[in-house]
This record gives structure tokens, sequence and C-alpha cells, in this order.
């Protein structure tokens, strides 16, 4: 996991932060890929931070233009960030509820580009699959059990074997020329991501649809991996699939444009 400063909303600033987060609880977060003060979709990432914020404690609500501006302002427009927001809770119920905002500001990996999975050895274990924040430090727990089978993500399934999505990423899949994603039968956080995809798909004249599937379904087909970190990662390989997976017809023409959307911050 990355770490990168940690930065506290204080009294419409963000100050620096050294206190510890050991007695409070991760309600929600978002992150986002910055490159020289531009970045894809920022008030996507904003708008949904947003929801699961007032979701999870309404008294944020009112804070949260000023720690979005705030935010915008301290990333630096030179070079390749990650920043996470974050909203924390306390976990302890006889303690009031004093919801706090902050900023990591890390610095971003290198662009990775194939992507192997693996097949998670148990039904989804998560808890709120819908919101990232609780379910954080799991997903990288995930992450590392798929290390250790030789893959670098793992793919999340229902009790009933139905495909979900990554530890950490959406998957969407190619039939011919329709793009495909698991439907809303399943539990899949709101990727902002696989908007920007379908978006995409749909101005360029392609079908899509929603499938619900299991990994057998999936033989033979081309895959993606996305997130707002990498963007859309071409599936290589499949440890536990049984049968090889598709070879990329797509991505390239998808990539390019994804890069087009990229804005200036401020």
């Amino acid at each position: 996991m990355l770490e990168g400063n940690f930065l506290r909303f204080d009294s419409g600033a963000l100050v620096a932060c050294n206190e510890s987060v050991d007695e409070v609880c991760l309600a929600a977060a978002d992150s986002w890929l910055v490159e020289d003060g531009r970045s894809r979709s920022l008030k996507s990432h904003f708008d949904r931070f947003a929801k699961w914020a007032t979701a999870a404690d309404s008294a944020i609500v009112a804070s949260l233009p000023a720690f979005f501006e705030q935010v915008r302002q301290a990333i630096p427009m030179t070079g390749r960030w990650f920043p996470r927001i974050e909203l924390h809770l306390p976990n302890h119920a006889e303690l009031p509820a004093r919801p706090s905002l902050y900023l990591r500001l890390r610095q971003a990996p290198e662009q990775l580009d194939g992507i192997t999975l693996w097949t998670l050895d148990e039904p989804d274990p998560r808890v709120s699959p819908t919101v990232k924040g609780p379910d954080l430090s799991l997903g990288f727990q995930l992450r590392r059990k798929a290390i250790v089978h030789n893959a670098e993500e793992a793919v999340l399934l229902s009790a009933d074997g139905i495909v979900e999505e990554g530890a950490l990423s959406a998957l969407v899949w190619w039939r011919g020329d329709v793009l495909c994603a698991p439907d809303h039968s399943v539990p899949w956080l709101d990727s902002v991501t696989r908007q920007e995809v379908f978006a995409l798909a749909t101005g360029m004249g392609f079908k899509t649809r929603l499938e619900r599937v299991r990994p057998a379904d999936l033989v033979g087909l081309e895959i993606w991996a996305l997130s707002s970190l990498h963007g859309i990662r071409l599936v290589t390989e499949w440890v536990n699939l049984g049968s090889p997976v598709g070879a990329a017809r797509h991505i390239d023409a998808f990539q390019k444009r994804l890069r087009m959307l990229a804005a200036q911050i401020r």
C-alpha cells in the first residue's frame, strides 16, 4: 500500500497530520491518477466520495466543497501522483461521532500494462462491497493471496460462483465487438473507469451489455482489468481458469481515448 504525506482537513485547510488513526474506521475513500496536473473525471471521483461520505455521516456534507477545493490546491502540478481522500469515523459506539477528512498525497508507481488474474478460493468476503473504504485493507490482503499464486489480482465470486470484480479493480470483457461487464445481480463498486470505458464504447459505436457469468464463460475472450491508477490493463493470463484468455483486439484504441479524457485539475 502506498503511504505518502497524511493531511487532515481542519478549519477549512489541510494541515500536516501525525496523529494515530488506530481508533477510527475508514468509512469512505477515493483515489485517482494525476500526471503533470491532469486527471480523468476528477469531479466524478469527488461526487462518488461525497455520496459515500454523506451516507456514512450526513453531518460531513457541509465541509465537502471546501475540502475538495483544498485537495485540488494541494496536488502538485508536476510529476505523477495518486492522491487518496478519506473519511474516518470513530469505531467505538461509546465515543461521540467526530467525522474527520484526510488527504494522503502519494506519488504514483510506474504504469503497468498486462495483468494476471487468479480466482479467489472462497466466496467474496467483503462486508461493504459497493463502498470503497471499509474493505480497502481486505482488498490488499486478497491481492497478496493472488501474488502467492503467481498472479497480480484476485477475482471475486459470489457464493454461487458468479464473477463480481477484482479485489481492487473492475473487470470487463469483449464478446466479439460487444463490451460486457457484470450485471446488477452481484455487488460491484461503482467504478469511474468502468463508466469512462462504457461511455467511450458507446461513443465509438460499440454495443454494450451487462451479464451474469462464471469464469468458465470468459474462456478465450479479451478481458480487461480497470482502475483509476492504471486505466485499462489487458488480462494476459488467468491462472486457474483452465483455458487461455483471448488476444487484444480493442485495447489500443481505448487506451488512447482514455488518455485524452485527462483535464487540468485547476
